[in-house]
């Protein structure tokens, strides 16, 4: 089957497919990419583009909210909010005002297990740009004033989010998760947390994240690896080489095929379900990948047909492998009224067990293949993006022809590839539910626990 007529089925999907190889089209030709490592030993990628005078380098350091100390989660997420906040000698207001004067944008962001930050800079303020990176990693400040003010924003959306059901039932259902796990922790922190963590925790946090030895570097963009290679002696060359971050240990799900019900007066529940996955490097990672692609990966796939347009039980449902670095799960959700909950986690179940025992048919196969690889190229359409996929392949030991081999990698999966795979994957018998609503005919099997501790 053509992928044309593969995805005509679903207008939608054909849409984005058709995008994806337009955007494809015109940039794969011009994207080679060129190792470069600087004087000192500091090593990037790089993708010149001269046609626009912007530079873009995006960083990753392993190490987020899963290294957060004990009794301080939202360290991590606070230090993300503060690092443009002023280092070096400039005070807040001095750091923001060279980012406005010179058209430089410099965002951090802190997920589970890693910190990342994205410069974005023109070609003749670069070296400005650089030099405030330097300074934000190396030399951030902390101030008073700055941290109360954005704690105070931090604490403000946990509390504008307190009774948000997709919220509380994504909290329970990870607290239950990882009791005793840093990954069972909130990430943005709590009411409670956020007013002990000093200036202090932060440089602390700071000193043990951004090292050398965890350190991954894309750029896109108008400089030349020479021109690079001196930038990533000037920005990371003072960081210390090795990481003084506590490990964060291996960890597997403490619960196993259980209903949580958090009760709330509203007409629609929301539910959050999964159970155990697999890691990034499993040899079955991308036979996974399809087989969430023909589950549940929009209309026409298994969970949507079922409970949306055969039922009208809700008008979405999701459902993919999260592989962390120290556990691999199988998450999703599904919202709907309350008294077609059960019906629902019921019909949930039956179609995790059927597709685990029998896997996906050849056609299925088919349209999933042309999708991901067809919609591959929506990841490059920016060189924001670009950046962070560069950084990501090299911290994943993917290969620096993974973007060629990729496509290749996915036709080659077999349909008893699939079959085999599904049978590891899909265990009905786990799938462990948190429902935040008012379910009608549903019982819980475990107490939830308390979102907000």
């Amino acid at each position: 089957m053509s992928p044309v007529m593969g995805a005509s089925r679903h207008p939608c999907r054909f849409a984005v497919m058709l995008a994806a190889l337009l955007l494809w089209s015109s940039t794969a030709n011009a994207f080679e990419i060129t190792p470069v490592t600087s004087p000192s030993g500091i090593k990037a990628w790089l993708v010149e583009d001269h046609k626009n005078p912007i530079i873009t380098i995006h960083a990753t350091f392993l190490g987020g909210a899963s290294g957060d100390p004990a009794g301080k989660p939202g360290l991590a997420n606070l230090a993300s909010g503060l690092l443009d906040e002023g280092a070096g000698e400039l005070d807040s207001t001095a750091f923001q005002k060279a980012l406005a004067d010179n058209s430089i944008s410099l965002s951090f962001n802190s997920s589970t297990d890693l910190f990342s930050g994205t410069l974005s800079t023109l070609t003749e303020t670069s070296e400005e740009a650089f030099r405030l990176l330097r300074l934000a990693l190396n030399e951030p400040r902390f101030d008073a004033a700055p941290l109360e003010r954005v704690r105070g924003q931090v604490m403000a959306g946990l509390r504008s989010r307190k009774e948000n059901p997709n919220r509380i039932a994504g909290r329970v259902w990870w607290k239950a998760a990882f009791p005793d796990h840093p990954y069972g922790a909130p990430r943005r922190g709590t009411v409670v947390s956020l007013p002990t963590i000093t200036s202090a925790d932060l440089q602390g946090f700071a000193k043990r994240t951004f090292a050398r030895d965890k350190l991954y570097i894309g750029v896109v963009g108008d400089i030349s690896a020479e021109r690079l290679g001196q930038a990533l002696d000037q920005v990371f060359a003072p960081l210390p080489k090795a990481s003084g971050a506590v490990p964060v240990p291996d960890v597997g799900l403490a619960f196993s095929g259980e209903t949580m019900i958090v009760e709330r007066p509203v007409p629609q529940s929301v539910v959050v379900f999964g159970h155990r996955g697999i890691l990034r490097d499993d040899p079955d990672w991308y036979t996974a990948t399809l087989l969430f692609e023909i589950l549940s990966g929009g209309f026409g796939s298994r969970l949507t047909e079922e409970l949306r347009e055969k039922r009208g039980l809700t008008y979405g449902v999701s459902t993919y492998p999260l592989p962390l670095e120290h556990a691999g799960l199988i998450v999703g959700e599904v919202s709907t009224v309350n008294d077609r909950v059960a019906e629902s986690i019921g019909l949930i179940k039956e179609i995790w067990a059927t597709f685990g025992a029998e896997g996906p048919t050849a056609e299925e196969v088919r349209n999933a293949k042309d999708y991901v690889n067809g919609s591959y190229a929506l990841r490059f359409s920016n060189s924001g993006a670009i950046a962070g996929v560069l950084a990501a392949i090299q911290r994943e030991d993917l290969g620096i022809d993974y973007i060629e081999r990729r496509s290749g990698i996915i036709e080659a999966i077999t349909v008893s590839d699939l079959k085999r795979v599904a049978k590891r994957l899909f265990r009905a018998d786990e799938l462990t539910f948190t429902v935040v609503g008012k379910p009608t005919g549903l019982v819980a099997t475990r107490p939830a626990p308390d979102p907000e501790s």
